[in-house]
């Protein structure tokens, strides 16, 4: 049995998170973490750090990048394995979980589905053959995500500029620049509406055809099942900063 702490208990992917774990015999919700407790639970939820009085094997951190720093201290203090599932990370940010990394196991990813990663990885073989091409990411969440462009799509532009020696600049904003495009930039659109769980789509426009490759998906449950089987993969990692390049090999 692996007992979970789950940051950003009372958001909609840590009650989804608590969901797949009350359907999973090899998991128990040890407690929850969150700015309130809205007494609604079945297992405590502490609201400070301080207040603590358990430890459990692993912390699944669906949270927002503050939260996520204050239970990285924790977790590093108690020596807890920790899986990041937060978006919109400043690359400041990104900096202190590495150092954090250095003293703890840490999983951590800007989307927890298995398809997506696949996608990433087919677009990691694709952008080299098509690297004439003039690319585009459009991503569409829900009306109350925060952050644009989302974490998935800038990890599939991560992925293409890797695979094409970092020569890449990103695009966010052309209302302010008043310049035709740049035959190295990918460009970003997002767009926020409805209860949309999330759509990507990368495009490689060519001067005679454009090919394209998306994905969408249904549930936040495979945001949720993939964050239990980082869960699973981590508790038995040493120090390190661990992705879903690690679980998938």
């Amino acid at each position: 049995m692996i007992n979970v702490l789950v940051n950003g208990c009372n958001g909609k992917m840590g009650q989804e998170v608590v969901n797949q774990i009350e359907q999973n015999s090899d998991f128990l919700v040890l407690a929850g973490f969150d700015k309130e407790d809205l007494g609604n639970t079945s297992y405590p939820v502490y609201t400070s750090l301080s207040s603590i009085t358990v430890k459990p094997d692993v912390i699944i951190d669906f949270s927002v990048p503050v939260a996520t720093l204050n239970i990285l201290e924790y977790a590093k203090s108690s020596s807890i394995p920790v899986v990041i599932a937060t978006t919109g990370l400043s690359d400041q940010q990104k900096k202190t979980v590495e150092e954090y990394s250095k003293s703890i196991p840490i999983f951590k990813s800007a989307n927890m589905s298995y398809d997506i990663n696949l996608m990433a990885k087919i677009l990691s073989q694709i952008a080299p053959i098509l690297k004439d091409s003039d690319i585009e990411i459009i991503e569409t969440h829900h009306n109350r995500k925060v952050d644009a462009p989302s974490g998935t799509a800038l990890l599939l532009a991560d992925t293409i500029n890797k695979s094409l020696d970092n020569s890449m600049e990103y695009k966010f904003d052309r209302f302010s620049s008043r310049e035709k495009r740049k035959t190295n930039e990918i460009g970003f659109s997002s767009i926020r509406g409805g209860n949309i769980v999330g759509e990507h789509t990368v495009k490689f426009y060519s001067p005679y055809e454009t090919f394209e490759i998306s994905h969408t998906s249904y549930s936040r449950s495979v945001f949720a099942e993939g964050a239990l089987k980082a869960a699973k993969f981590i508790i038995n990692q040493p120090a390190g900063l661990y992705s879903m390049d690690d679980l998938l090999k």
